[in-house]
């Protein structure tokens, strides 16, 4: 037998001695008569009786159960902003890797600042309560109305005064990596063109004001989910765990930037036909699909708020089988029509599926999350190739045909699909939500209102606020930069330093350089 070293000892008599020291409080305290042994634990339940200290123990092992919940399927969405910055990387070129993974990491950072300093508070100073995570409702109450319309929260700026409490931080927390992964889809389709001093003023308009606004309407307490109530539209808008409010708003705030910016040199001929520009790794692209599929998860069944959701397995499930069948459906959809499973839009495919389940994942049967993930499949693919080719939009990574176009299918698929099963006071509204499938055709009228309101506001004040941003610094790199890649001429280094994986930062200053081979796929999609 081996014989214990002096160290070793050492730690067993540490261990036992705080073994018996705290086994001593515990006694002590349980003696004295106190049953939760001095720090709100239940030690004994027998000790508490039917009543006010019944209640109130469940009640707070519930909240902290739900609190643990929030905090950690928070966790889980802060992963997906790897997802996202491996996914954009790939779909981008070698010369542009090191600034797109800086993007991907400040937009973070950025968004952190703006939602601390007002964010947040815009967006939830005026919700009223959160009865998952404990009583709030004496905090989160203040909210500007105009003409009877809830329009913003005025309370809760940098998280002070009453708001430094543990209910709203979880919130903050869980709220804020929503916020990041709207501010994040903006970089997809900007990339490769947009100065580094505009990027961070588009982080700061999502996180300060433009996603707090739309998340206050729908979420916030805002005259959108007060459609139900006030107009009798079902249940007001209904946007679980934002198609809309997270997906739609990025993807319209990229619309807005790819506009105001113009495609990326050699993107179109004078004639208008279409050049591919291939993104330099697949394999990266398939990553961070994975990631973000993962980080799903977390996304949608951290949206009850609660752990003692039960729904969440639910949610789960219909997440999953949607994304599965979306990607199938992109997958055959490039495959019989343009005569390969083209890699690019089947990852896209996946996304597309998710993001338009992120809406209805609580309020649908299986077979219901299967259509919805099957016609996002191919509307991403038909939308993605009408905006390149028609609209002459430049979307390196296909940002505007996931987020946007299937954000505002995910709305409207709550008006359709809903089943009565779920949602009881759903936005103040008494019953389940319904779509069409149960009988109620109002709903549907509501989850339109979201969208166009999106639409409206957001892309048109997004495009505003580029096109005044760049009366006073440039929105696009120079030309000379574009050629050469953004990596130097904006971060300074190489994301590849490897030379025969990059481009020379002086052999393009002249002329562009030469076309990378494509697949035969992409080439003949993007021709057309």
């Amino acid at each position: 037998m081996r014989v214990l070293s002096k160290r070793s000892w050492q730690v067993v008599w540490l261990l036992t001695v705080l073994f018996v020291v705290g086994g001593t409080w515990a006694w002590a305290a349980h003696a004295a008569g106190d049953p939760t042994g001095g720090k709100g634990m239940v030690s004994d339940w027998s000790k508490v009786k039917q009543g006010p200290e019944m209640v109130k123990a469940i009640t707070n092992l519930k909240v902290g159960l739900n609190m643990t919940w929030v905090l950690m399927t928070g966790f889980l969405v802060f992963v997906m902003q790897g997802g996202f910055a491996i996914v954009e990387a790939g779909f981008c070129r070698a010369k542009n890797a090191a600034n797109i993974m800086m993007m991907n990491m400040m937009v973070f950072c950025v968004g952190v600042i703006g939602y601390f300093l007002c964010g947040f508070a815009f967006m939830f100073g005026g919700l009223g309560g959160t009865p998952t995570l404990g009583d709030t409702s004496q905090i989160l109450n203040g909210m500007l109305t105009v003409g009877g319309f809830d329009l913003l929260g005025t309370k809760g700026f940098l998280l002070t005064g009453d708001f430094y409490d543990v209910s709203i931080f979880a919130l903050f927390l869980f709220q804020l990596v929503f916020m990041d992964t709207a501010a994040t889809i903006p970089t997809g389709a900007t990339a490769e063109r947009i100065t580094w001093k505009a990027f961070l003023a588009m982080g700061l308009w999502v996180s300060m004001f433009i996603y707090p606004l739309i998340g206050c309407w729908v979420w916030g307490g805002g005259w959108l989910s007060d459609l139900g109530t006030k107009f009798g539209l079902g249940h007001g808008a209904v946007d679980f765990a934002g198609s809309g409010v997270v997906h739609m708003v990025g993807g319209a705030v990229g619309v807005a930037g790819a506009i105001a910016l113009g495609p990326r040199i050699g993107k179109y001929n004078p004639d208008g036909t279409v050049n591919p520009i291939p993104g330099h790794s697949f394999p990266l692209v398939i990553l961070g699909i994975v990631l973000l599929f993962f980080g799903w998860f977390g996304f949608n069944s951290g949206s009850t708020l609660a752990a003692t959701d039960l729904r969440i397995s639910v949610i789960a499930v219909n997440t999953m089988i949607a994304g599965g069948f979306a990607g199938a459906a992109a997958m055959f959809r490039m495959w019989i029509w343009e005569s390969k499973p083209d890699p690019g839009y089947t990852c896209n495919g996946i996304l597309a599926g998710l993001v338009a389940i992120t809406a209805p994942c609580a309020f649908v049967e299986p077979w219901a999350a299967a259509v919805i993930g099957i016609l996002a499949g191919g509307w991403v693919c038909d939308a993605g190739l009408f905006i390149e080719r028609t609209l002459k939009i430049d979307d390196p990574c296909g940002a505007i045909a996931v987020h946007f176009c299937n954000g505002a299918w995910g709305l409207v698929a709550v008006g359709i699909f809903a089943d009565g099963k779920y949602g009881d006071g759903f936005n103040g509204v008494t019953g389940n939500v319904k779509g069409f499938v149960a009988g109620d055709f109002t709903q549907i009228f509501a989850q339109l209102a979201e969208c166009f309101t999106i639409l409206i506001v957001v892309a048109g004040l997004s495009f505003i606020f580029f096109k005044i941003l760049g009366l006073f610094t440039p929105l696009r790199v120079p030309a000379s930069a574009e050629l050469q890649g953004l990596d130097v001429p904006e971060m300074g280094i190489w994301g590849y330093p490897d030379p025969e994986a990059t481009f020379s930062p002086t052999i393009f200053k002249t002329q562009p350089p030469p076309s990378m081979p494509p697949s035969s796929t992409t080439q003949r999609i993007r021709r057309q």
